[in-house]
């Protein structure tokens, strides 16, 4: 069994990663999102260990200090971080990983995993992305204006990453993003393990 693969998707705030991602994995297995840490407070409906690992900043940063972490970043006064150990346990088990990280953690894990594929998510237009931040519905204006500009800067980083899909049919963005994992798990290395067998028998004299 050959190992899983690491995916980074990042995107703007507004952009529907959260929305794709949860679909994605109703349509194709061996997939998960690593749970990342934070110290924000839950949100209504969310469970630890579930959503996030919810922890205080104390914890967060003696994790920090003791190497614990793929990648961490502050965010709006919040720090979020991805554990190393939880990541290694599933790859090992020949799932496939994503990473639901902004561009600064992309950098991060880009340098300490450079096998990683990456997969940035836009949304249509600058218009239709204030649209779905306000028809949340559980931001303020001023919130909404902080992430909007926020956004923007973070589509100027949509070149580093190496897939780049625009979200404006949500069905055929799935679509789109499993057909990235589908490739990849077809590519010749991958076969060679899992199906090595067959290949022997289908290529013997």
């Amino acid at each position: 069994m050959s190992s899983g693969t690491l995916y980074i998707i990042s995107a703007p705030s507004g952009a529907g990663k959260t929305s794709l991602i949860a679909s994605l994995l109703e349509n194709i297995s061996d997939v998960e999102v690593a749970i990342s840490h934070t110290t924000r407070a839950p949100r209504e409906g969310e469970i630890n260990a579930k959503h996030y690992h919810f922890v205080s900043e104390d914890e967060f940063l003696a994790d920090v200090k003791n190497n614990k972490f793929l990648e961490h970043a502050n965010v709006f006064g919040n720090y979020y971080g991805t554990s190393t150990d939880s990541v290694d346990t599933l790859l090992q088990k020949g799932i496939d990983v994503i990473l639901e990280i902004d561009w600064q953690g992309a950098q991060q894990i880009r340098k300490l995993m450079p096998e990683a594929i990456s997969i940035f998510i836009l949304p249509p237009s600058k218009e239709e992305l204030e649209r779905r931040l306000r028809g949340r519905g559980t931001d303020s204006d001023e919130i909404i204006a902080k992430r909007l500009g926020q956004s923007c800067e973070d589509i100027k980083h949509y070149n580093e990453f190496d897939y780049v899909l625009v979200n404006d049919s949500f069905d055929e963005s799935v679509k789109q993003l499993a057909s990235i994992f589908y490739a990849n798990r077809n590519r010749l290395e991958k076969q060679q393990i899992n199906n090595q067998a067959l290949l022997d028998e289908l290529t013997a004299d």
